[in-house]
């Protein structure tokens, strides 16, 4: 009785932890150890600011939980060994970005990978998304490059009508 509700639980742990990958942009993968309490409740503060869920889960419920959301090529490579998990479920480099900076600065924890778009990364894969600018500065940045051509024109074509504006009333 007692090994059917085991299975029973487990199969609900990868159930919840299925949907959180659905519903995650991103999942990274990282080795905690030798992070001392006050580290952790720091760095599950800084997750929390910026909407990512930081989680201590079993391996193999991980790995069950990949596979019940159709992510299933070499997730086993990064589930070695203690594992934590952040979910990012706004920015997809957000959770990578604060871990890189976290490891950077605490000199413990390695990245381990994640998976991105149903997609299995590498350590060095998310360190590349880690690099990448949050979502709101590539906005500022789309938005500048194509605000740059039409402020470009628009000082032309006031020139011009300044120009035929002084030829015309020196003519009169």
């Amino acid at each position: 009785m007692a090994n059917v509700q085991n299975i029973e639980r487990k199969a609900e742990q990868v159930a919840i932890v299925a949907e959180k990958v659905k519903k995650a942009q991103s999942v990274v993968v990282f080795d905690y150890r030798g992070i001392s309490v006050a580290e952790d409740t720091e760095l599950r503060s800084e997750m929390r600011k910026n909407g990512v869920e930081y989680v201590v889960i079993k391996n193999h419920i991980m790995a069950r939980a990949c596979e019940a959301s159709g992510v299933h090529e070499h997730v086993e490579e990064i589930l070695k060994g203690p594992s934590a998990f952040a979910f990012g479920y706004e920015d997809v480099a957000a959770p990578a970005r604060i871990l890189k900076a976290f490891i950077k600065k605490a000199k413990k924890c390695e990245l381990k990978g994640g998976i991105v778009e149903c997609s299995v990364l590498d350590a060095k894969g998310i360190e590349a998304i880690a690099d990448m600018p949050s979502r709101e500065v590539l906005i500022a940045r789309m938005l500048g490059s194509m605000m740059s051509p039409i402020s470009k024109f628009a000082i032309v074509l006031d020139q011009i009508a300044k120009k035929q504006g002084g030829t015309d009333e020196k003519a009169e």
